[in-house]
């Protein structure tokens, strides 16, 4: 498509003449996205279309305010802790962001007045208990250990 427009021809007669010889050549045969709709489509236009697809591309998401982003984060941090491996672990999790909401109180944040209560460990470890049942010790084979006496306590008693 490097050659110009020819004189005499108007521009929809020539587009429409190289877009029926490069698909005569295959060239918008196996294109991504073919058969697909267009992403978007039927919505209205919005100046930051492109920011939205990259951040939705990238798993991000937009900066909250300072309220909203503390509320998220103990929504998340609640169910990481539940969620993991060890109940010395999920209590971690819990302390350390309770420590940052202690923090937070002491500070003004932006965005809208959310006051956001610090987390009940127990009731948190409560709930990774409920999910993580303790299993039975398997049966050892092996017979009891005897305890041994002292050589001190000897002759007493």
């Amino acid at each position: 498509m490097t050659e110009r427009k020819p004189l005499g021809v108007s521009f929809e007669t020539w587009i429409d003449r190289q877009i029926r010889e490069a698909t005569e050549r295959g060239e918008f045969d196996n294109l991504p996205g073919a058969g697909k709709p267009i992403p978007g489509g039927g919505k209205q236009d919005d100046e930051m279309w492109w920011i939205k697809r990259k951040m939705q591309e990238e798993n991000l998401s937009f900066p909250l305010p300072g309220t909203l982003a503390l509320r998220k984060d103990a929504e998340d941090s609640r169910a990481t802790a539940v969620d993991a491996r060890t109940e010395a672990e999920a209590r971690k999790i819990i302390d350390e962001l309770n420590a940052r909401i202690r923090v937070a109180h002491g500070k003004p944040l932006s965005g809208p007045p959310v006051f956001q209560p610090t987390l009940d460990v127990e009731e948190v470890l409560a709930e990774w208990r409920e999910r993580h049942p303790v299993e039975d010790p398997p049966a050892s084979s092996e017979p009891p250990t005897r305890r041994r006496r002292s050589f001190f306590r000897r002759g007493k008693g």
